[in-house]
């Protein structure tokens, strides 16, 4: 996949939009010093070519019950089509789990997950997480201190 072709107001717009995603057209117009209607088919071309997944709101985890966030590497023992395309299905499908990658290194996926306490961690990494497809081996560690949290890439 080839990056999309950003100049100058493009980058402007969407370094705007991560700042405040609730931004008005009329607010990102005079950010780029076009008019209204133009802003927006900017807006809507990036949208529609995919350089704007999407809008959230950010939530803030302890205030809505997640006390406790942690992270979870997981071996596999083998890393077949079949076992890692499982894996990725179930992982897709747990909502504690708010992100997934797959890894170079010793461990084969690093899971981020969310839990009320850790007892509900160790619970879910015990009767959920341990029963993934194919895994052998799990490691987990927990964030003791978040320094920074950010969605919004360097333009």
């Amino acid at each position: 996949m080839h990056p999309y072709p950003l100049d100058p107001v493009d980058r402007t717009l969407l370094n705007a939009l991560q700042r405040d995603g609730r931004a008005t057209v009329g607010d990102l117009a005079e950010a780029v010093s076009l008019s209204t209607s133009p802003c927006w088919r900017r807006v809507r071309a990036l949208e529609e070519a995919g350089v704007i997944a999407g809008y959230h709101a950010h939530l803030h985890r302890q205030r809505v019950g997640w006390g406790v966030l942690g992270f979870v590497q997981l071996a596999l023992h083998d890393h077949t089509a079949e076992t890692t395309s499982a894996l990725e299905r179930e992982v897709m499908a747990m909502p504690q789990v708010l992100s997934c990658h797959n890894l170079s290194g010793r461990y084969d996926y690093q899971l981020e997950v969310v839990a009320a306490d850790l007892e509900s961690f160790a619970d879910y990494v015990r009767t959920h997480v341990r029963s993934l497809p194919g895994v052998r081996e799990i490691s987990t560690s927990f964030s003791l201190k978040e320094v920074k949290r950010t969605m919004a890439l360097p333009l």
